[in-house]
């Protein structure tokens, strides 16, 4: 992600409180703590965020409390995985589609998570597994809110905060021609970079507090350690809670 982020950097200030919301996050390490500070600076204005990380880092728990700590938070929080989804399905999921729009669509039509997320907070994960036309969709709609159900013409509106998530390099598929440069420039307002698990230094805290009320053994911390972790903090809850069972 090299290629982000080459504007003026963002300063961060010094022990500011942050917001109730991004209480569920746990971090000790400083890189970890500055994403978290940073995230709560950007969760109070409407700046599209756009959050670097590998999977299992905790993605859709940082949009969660950007979410939570902004003004749209007594209005809906969607989230929708880009890259479960392909092209057509992910362009009437995201915008909705009339009625008799293809084969099975519901007669009266259907909305879609635009429509859902009204007011509030849409998350996208795996933004860069979008298709061309989705993103090319979404671009229209980031421009005024004005958006069309897929197999009809009539204009719709909806006011939402938009929050991305990718683990792959955007600039990098913007160079190769594979994402869009104006999205790109669109969804990048503000840029947070989660550590992976691997690189933190708060590994073996963070797991006693994913244990609590229960003890970690000195191997089970020395392991903790010693362990590559390619699945993050996903597979480490998921470890912590098989550890115990079995």
């Amino acid at each position: 992600f090299e290629g982000i982020g080459r504007r003026a950097p963002i300063v961060i200030p010094e022990a500011k409180p942050l917001a109730p919301a991004f209480d569920r996050i746990f971090a000790t390490d400083p890189p970890s703590l500055a994403a978290k500070q940073l995230a709560a600076r950007l969760a109070p204005s409407e700046i599209p965020v756009l959050l670097l990380a590998e999977t299992g880092t905790g993605k859709e728990l940082f949009a969660q409390a950007i979410h939570r700590a902004s003004p749209r938070a007594t209005h809906p929080f969607v989230a929708v995985n880009c890259g479960a989804l392909t092209g057509s399905l992910l362009e009437s999921e995201l915008f909705g589609y009339g009625p008799g729009a293809f084969t099975g669509a519901r007669p009266q039509g259907a909305d879609g998570k635009i429509a859902a997320a009204h007011r509030g907070t849409l998350f996208l994960d795996e933004v860069a597994e979008m298709s061309p036309a989705a993103q090319a969709m979404l671009l229209r709609f980031l421009e005024d809110g004005s958006y069309s159900r897929v197999g009809e013409a009539t204009p719709r509106k909806s006011d939402i905060r938009l929050v991305c998530a990718t683990c792959r390099e955007l600039p990098k598929l913007v160079t190769e021609g594979t994402f869009r440069q104006d999205l790109f420039f669109r969804i990048q307002g503000g840029c947070v970079k989660l550590p992976p698990l691997r690189e933190r230094t708060d590994r073996v805290a963070l797991a006693r507090e994913l244990a609590r009320p229960k003890v970690l053994g000195a191997s089970a911390e020395s392991w903790i350690l010693d362990h590559s972790w390619p699945g993050n903090i996903r597979e480490l809850e998921n470890s912590v809670e098989r550890a115990f069972i079995v």
